[in-house]
């Protein structure tokens, strides 16, 4: 999110100063790491979560189009990015790799079916494909069917043109972009303490972890966009939008396959349901990665329970994070959520065993001895406040001052995905000042701001061939056009 933040800010004004600091010794060592995440290019054209079924038994699609439409910025941002040379070869960091649900089991079947149908006609899905054909699914998903039993009902949702991005190869080209294009970045610097003052600028304390020297910069804006770290130093700002504001972290780990030969019989994300009481972030799903040019292959995630919000932070996270302004929210959330509670236990009891028998439900032959438990990254669920309570959140939040002086954000899935949208939406929070006069500029970059592309499919498809062009995501030989036309013009 920095990283998106401070490229944006480099093209918008290239004379304001940007100092970025980083907590660890090299940039998306966290959550941005290749091997702390699914790497799904999330644009809800596989993740079941984003499309609840209603008591009717048709299906809400309004979550799905809204993750889609942010997911479309991103990839038009990262499109001018590579025009521009603010990123280098796209194959760095984003490949195609088709989106598949999987269901099985007859009610399932009729759900995905009604899936299916809720999305095939609109236009930001148009290519989804549907089958509960055991020939189809053994042609495209051989490493799935091998020993499957199908007169238990299987069902697909596959789309071609979704996408396996690298999201820490990702954010280090932008670090080095927003380094190269005259900011400055530290590494190994934590910062320790915000204090406001009284012309509305900012005191920044930050530590050299190497060293433990201390110093202090002077700030008009900051942003903290420091994954789980954030809400503490949102909490240390003072700022009244951050109270009421708690954290949940959930941990979590993959199943990540050292066999060749397993890994070159699947080329798909394939995503099933989630159990009973899971977060949407534990969806199941059978993972092709693309990671330093060679293919990979995870499952999972396993989730577990850590009151660390880094993963590499420390044991004190959560008790240090609980305050008199959101200890009611938190309280209220952990009366509400005995469902999460049930689950995060039942996956912490889970031996290898148990964790392979999980995965033969997509693998049915998967063997042990060709997977190997790595840890995923942190995650710090927003607990927001809600009544004389709290409810817990499975997203992102912006969080800004009035002011527009201070803005961090909160919160995981679907995450990076959505960094683009993300950081534009703090643009126009926090300099409402500049932001007409940089809409030439950012409709250059994302030509369709402001525009929803779900009821614009003109102008979807000229922003889609442009993008997929540029990012060399082509699935088809068809020739496609070079440029958007301008959103204007639509």
């Amino acid at each position: 999110m920095s990283a998106t933040l401070g490229a944006l800010l480099r093209q918008l004004q290239p004379e304001w100063s940007i100092t970025a600091f980083e907590r660890l010794d090299a940039a998306a060592a966290e959550s941005s790491d290749p091997w702390n995440n699914a790497g799904t290019g999330h644009s809800a054209l596989c993740e079941l979560n984003y499309t609840p079924a209603k008591p009717d038994g048709s299906v809400d699609i309004t979550k799905a189009i809204n993750v889609n439409e942010q997911f479309q910025v991103s990839r038009q941002f990262w499109a001018y990015a590579i025009d521009k040379g603010i990123l280098s070869d796209p194959k760095n960091f984003i490949n195609p790799i088709p989106h598949v649900s999987f269901v099985h089991g007859a009610d399932n079947v009729k759900y995905l079916r009604a899936r299916y149908d809720a999305l095939a006609g609109h236009p930001l899905f148009a290519d989804m494909e549907y089958s509960e054909s055991p020939e189809w699914f053994s042609e495209r998903l051989p490493l799935m069917a091998e020993g499957r039993d199908f007169s238990d009902p299987v069902a697909l949702n596959w789309t071609e043109t979704g996408t396996d991005v690298d999201f820490g190869a990702l954010t280090k080209q932008l670090v080095n972009n927003v380094a190269a294009s005259g900011g400055t970045v530290f590494f190994g610097h934590e910062v320790t303490n915000l204090s406001k003052q009284s012309d509305g600028s900012w005191i920044v304390k930050v530590r050299n972890r190497r060293t433990g020297e201390s110093r202090k910069v002077h700030a008009k804006f900051v942003f903290v966009g420091a994954g789980g770290g954030a809400l503490h130093l949102l909490q240390k700002s003072g700022i009244a939008e951050a109270k009421g504001f708690g954290g949940f972290p959930v941990s979590g780990a993959f199943l990540r396959c050292t066999n060749p030969e397993v890994i070159a019989r699947h080329s798909a994300k394939v995503y099933g349901k989630a159990a009973v009481g899971a977060p949407p972030m534990s969806v199941p799903h059978l993972d092709t990665r693309v990671i330093n040019g060679e293919q990979g292959l995870l499952f999972g995630p396993y989730a577990g329970w850590s009151p660390k919000f880094l993963k590499q932070g420390g044991v004190m996270d959560l008790p240090k994070s609980v305050k008199p302004n959101n200890l009611m929210s938190m309280l209220g959330v952990g009366m509400t959520e005995l469902g999460l509670v049930k689950y995060l236990v039942s996956e912490l009891s889970q031996s290898p065993a148990d964790r392979i028998v999980t995965l033969s439900e997509f693998a049915p032959e998967a063997r042990l001895e060709d997977w190997e438990l790595i840890v995923a990254g942190q995650r710090v669920q927003v607990i927001r406040r809600k009544g004389a309570g709290g409810v817990l959140e499975f997203g992102t939040a912006v969080v800004n001052a009035a002011d527009g002086t201070i803005a961090g954000l909160l919160g995981a899935s679907p995450g990076a995905s959505t960094a683009v949208p993300a950081m534009l939406d703090v643009l126009e929070r926090c300099f409402p000042q500049q932001w007409a006069g940089w809409q030439p500029k950012l409709k250059e970059m994302v030509p369709s701001l402001g525009i929803k592309l779900s009821e614009n499919p003109a102008l979807f498809e000229q922003v889609w061939n442009w993008s997929t062009k540029t990012l060399e995501l082509d699935v088809a030989s068809d020739p496609v056009p070079t440029a958007p036309v301008e959103a204007a013009a639509v």
